[in-house]
Formats: C-alpha cells, sequence, structure tokens
C-alpha cells in the first residue's frame, strides 16, 4: 500500500455512503445492476446491504439482473456458504 493511503477499517457508514454504490458503473457490457450488486455485497457488511437493498428497489433497479454466464446475482453468490444471511436478505426481497 502507498504511504499516501490509508487503510480504513470498521468505517461508520450513512445512507450518503451507501447511496454511491448506486452510482458506480461497468466498464464493460456488464448488467449495470448486476454489477452494482456485486460492488455493495463485496463492499458492505450485511447490515449495511440491507440499507443498500432497500435503496436499490427503491431505485427500481433489478434484483434479478444476471452477468454473462446467465446468472442471476443469487445464483452467483449461492455457493458461498459463508455469506447465507446476504442470500438470504436476497430471497427475501424477491431475488431468484
Amino acid at each position: 500500500m502507498k504511504k499516501d493511503k490509508v487503510k480504513v477499517i470498521d468505517e461508520e457508514m450513512n445512507d450518503e455512503k451507501i447511496r454511491r454504490f448506486l452510482t458506480l458503473k461497468p466498464y464493460g457490457e456488464e448488467s449495470v445492476d448486476f454489477y452494482v450488486l456485486t460492488k455493495a455485497y463485496r463492499g458492505l457488511p450485511i447490515e449495511y446491504f440491507a440499507t443498500f437493498l432497500e435503496m436499490f428497489l427503491a431505485d427500481g433497479r433489478d434484483i434479478n439482473a444476471k452477468n454473462a454466464q446467465d446468472q442471476s446475482f443469487v445464483s452467483f453468490i449461492e455457493g458461498n456458504s459463508n455469506f447465507l444471511e446476504f442470500v438470504e436478505l436476497l430471497k427475501s426481497k424477491g431475488a431468484q
């Protein structure tokens, strides 16, 4: 890590910071919604991901967006048994 970079651990999140995930755009042809879900999943603990998901859905986003391999987001992460809370949360919001 560069000397001018500081590693942030347990950063306090607020709605504005969580909402920033909704502004992310993929570099290629990937589904914007799949990309945003992936970034939020990788970047937020479950309690903040739940808040993000409410914002995501309120914004009219597609919780069943698919990647280039035709996998829905929940299918994409379902195999990772360490994060079943995320899968359960997504399914409770209509993800398939």
